[in-house]
């Protein structure tokens, strides 16, 4: 038996990206580059404890005219934990989507939340279809966020501007994760991190679910 990527060496463990198996070094030099890797793979994992990601280049990040002070993430913390949700939940029902295509969706996003400042509105969309998806998918749950604080309060207490620092904030966390892989995703790995899957309740399901 050979390996399923290089034919050449003997397989040594399954890879569920490929679904056949590999040998240790295709897993090492093809994960997240030819490999879309699921994250929970095992391999994956262990990779990520011991892998050695290109040090940022803070001073290039975009946006650094922008101030986040953390009097704005501690007052808008339900917020931000809304739009990472978001982020996340799209990214894992649109197949394909790697960390590069989160950073091109959240640059359309600040572009725009940028004009709405200079008071003259333009949607910066991305042409990628997959970071299209996930900048729609922004812009309808912010919707539906204001919508239900105005519902709930009489009025909507979000700020563009307010919206426009979460966004430059999760933009440069971001840049500071990712690994460099083509297909890399360590970016929502860390997500994942953030937003564990909620325990399967032992009883009844309840008939309503109320988010404060």
């Amino acid at each position: 038996m050979e390996c399923a990527i290089c034919q050449t060496r003997r397989p040594r463990r399954f890879c569920p990206g490929v679904r056949g198996d590999i040998c240790s070094l295709c897993c090492g030099t093809e994960r997240e580059v030819t490999v879309a890797c699921p994250l929970d793979c095992e391999f994956l994992r262990e990779g990520r404890r011991h892998e050695k990601a290109p040090a940022p280049d803070i001073a290039a990040f975009p946006n650094r005219d922008i101030e986040i002070p953390e009097t704005l993430l501690r007052a808008n913390e339900p917020l931000l934990t809304f739009l990472s949700l978001t982020i996340f939940h799209t990214a894992m029902q649109v197949p394909g989507v790697a960390d590069g295509d989160v950073l091109e969706a959240l640059d359309g996003l600040v572009r725009t939340y940028r004009t709405l400042e200079s008071g003259v509105y333009y949607e910066s969309r991305p042409n990628n279809p997959l970071a299209g998806s996930i900048f729609a998918a922004v812009q309808g749950a912010l919707a539906e966020y204001r919508s239900s604080e105005q519902q709930e309060l009489g009025m909507t207490k979000t700020r563009d501007a307010d919206v426009l620092g979460l966004l430059v904030f999760l933009q440069h966390f971001a840049l500071y994760r990712v690994n460099g892989r083509r297909r890399g995703r360590a970016f929502l790995d860390a997500l994942r991190e953030f937003h564990p899957p909620a325990p399967e309740p032992s009883g009844p399901s309840p008939s309503s679910v109320i988010l404060r």
